[in-house]
């Protein structure tokens, strides 16, 4: 076992792993943040996605050690004082999630995506949601919430 001290969700965190141990395991099974779903457990479905130094990625092959030293966000750490996150609102607003299994790897996505292009149209948001896999939707409430919460967010910052 291998101490792994890591930012989650805005706070220092510690805890003893394997090295094998892949991060969205130790989110779910160590740490009880079952937000972050497994699907394919092969970095292709999109279900694991979390925001490592605020780039997305596939926690299920996402070696946990390699978290060390870093901020690590989940779902669980977008909305604070019960105020949801201007993409989780979007999702709401938009009935974009239908059974939800993919929807917070989508909404961890669409954070990474807008953070880098926050004018994001909706080819560019297609393009950036590449390797989120939904089965229930066609994307476009998916898309349509996402561009919502670009313009919100845009907003808020006065852009």
């Amino acid at each position: 076992m291998t101490t792994l001290a890591f930012n989650l969700n805005g706070k220092d965190t510690s805890l003893d792993v394997s090295p094998g141990d892949m991060l969205a395991h130790v989110l779910r099974d160590r740490l009880g943040l079952i937000g972050t779903k497994i699907g394919c457990g092969e970095g292709e479905c999109g279900a694991c996605t979390v925001l490592v130094d605020g780039k997305a990625v596939a926690s299920c092959i996402y070696p946990a050690l390699k978290a060390r030293g870093r901020q690590v966000q989940t779902i669980e750490g977008l909305s604070h004082d019960a105020q949801l996150h201007a993409i989780q609102e979007a999702f709401v607003q938009k009935a974009a999630a239908q059974c939800g299994y993919c929807t917070p790897g989508m909404i961890m996505k669409s954070i990474s995506l807008l953070a880098k292009n926050p004018a994001a149209d909706e080819t560019e948001i297609k393009h950036g949601l590449e390797g989120n896999l939904c089965r229930c939707t066609g994307y476009v409430k998916i898309v349509k919430a996402i561009q919502r919460a670009a313009e919100v967010m845009r907003r808020q910052l006065g852009r």
